[in-house]
């Protein structure tokens, strides 16, 4: 939030105020009366455990010459380890990096610090996901999770394109590739750019040193997860590099499923602020106007996803641990129904999935021009 200071966007935290202090009365009433820690637990350890081993021991088994061949099994290996970088992004660095891992600043550094063990980075996350999309959430021109590129219109406020018409189709080939741009440009984009806007101040890093951090964690990823296999695997070298893609394309496209299912639905509101820079809303009523839930009932699914698919819950109480929010999203509901505020969800993954993509179509559309 000291971040978002630095920029022009205001909530009016007066306005229904009575709805959050009311929820966060309740919910700090539930972990104090069940003598709950609000952080992670038994369960959040045994799961980091599973989803890392996810990841990594694909990874030994081949570079060790445990497993060999036949090719087919390779690329399934590299496949699996898609799963697992998709797993230590969504369970893992996730919360940690939200500071709800653990009450320990340094175990959440730590384990925060696994999104560079897939390729991103620590501190760029932090800043467009905690800041930027956490405080404007769905508000064109500030949160840069509706704003993946020119190819994609995710907001009604977008300039259109003709090229949007089809992005409901060609949109999660896209969404595959969202990890490749971290390894390439992204990352290094997003610096410079959060340099120019003063966002590494809250950070507390300096521009040269993160840089220096960025290129050293880019060249130890590449060496790591592209060259070793490539001198050790016996298969063409072109072959490792198409199951590295393969990989990558796994974890990109399921990032971008699990994340946009959340905003980017027929039902999401994109509220603008004023002339002034004010919005309309207070801040907790706008995540409830532009975040939904889906698939609440799965709790294999929101053990791999690490609970977020209880956005609503996860974007009003961030630095809770997911392993809670089933605990507390009926909380969460009742407080919204007594206050007539809304609370959306959807049935299941497959569902949210289907009006995801009618909402890209939707948005694909060319708009129809306001009369003057």
């Amino acid at each position: 939030m000291k971040d978002a200071a630095l920029n022009p966007v205001h909530f009016d935290h007066r306005k229904e105020a009575e709805f959050f202090k009311t929820l966060k009365k309740r919910v700090n009433g539930f972990f104090s009366d069940n003598e709950i820690s609000k952080y992670g637990n038994t369960q959040m350890y045994l799961k980091t455990a599973g989803i890392l081993s996810i990841y990594l021991v694909p990874y030994f088994l081949m570079v060790s010459g445990v497993v060999t061949g036949p090719v087919p099994l390779l690329f399934l290996l590299w496949v699996i380890m898609g799963f697992g970088m998709a797993g230590i992004g969504c369970s893992i660095m996730h919360d940690a990096n939200h500071g709800a891992y653990s009450n320990s600043r340094l175990v959440n550094k730590i384990m925060g610090h696994t999104v560079n063990l897939i390729g991103g980075s620590a501190i760029n996350w932090k800043i467009q996901h905690n800041v930027l999309h956490h405080t404007y959430t769905n508000i064109e021109g500030m949160d840069e999770d509706i704003d993946p590129g020119p190819l994609m219109r995710l907001s009604p406020h977008k300039k259109w394109l003709p090229a949007h018409k089809y992005q409901h189709i060609y949109g999660w080939f896209l969404y595959g590739l969202m990890t490749f741009l971290w390894l390439t440009t992204k990352d290094y984009r997003q610096l410079f750019r959060y340099k120019s806007k003063g966002l590494l101040k809250g950070q507390k890093v300096k521009l040269a040193s993160q840089l220096l951090r960025l290129i050293l964690g880019k060249i130890f990823y590449y060496i790591i997860f592209l060259v070793i296999p490539i001198v050790t695997l016996p298969i063409p070298w072109w072959l490792t590099v198409l199951f590295f893609v393969a990989m990558h394309f796994t974890t990109g496209l399921l990032f971008g499923c699990i994340f946009q299912t959340a905003h980017v639905m027929p039902p999401s509101e994109y509220p603008l602020p004023n002339d002034s820079g004010q919005m309309d809303q207070n801040w907790a009523i706008h995540q409830m106007m532009t975040t939904q839930n889906y698939s609440p009932s799965s709790r294999i699914f929101a053990w791999y996803i690490g609970g977020l698919n209880y956005q609503v819950e996860h974007h009003l109480f961030p630095s809770i641990c997911h392993v809670h929010y089933p605990k507390i999203a009926g909380i969460v509901r009742e407080t919204a129904g007594e206050f007539g505020v809304p609370y959306r969800s959807t049935k299941n993954f497959l569902l949210a999935l289907y009006e995801h993509g009618k909402m890209l179509k939707m948005l694909g559309q060319r708009p129809i021009p306001v009369a003057a």
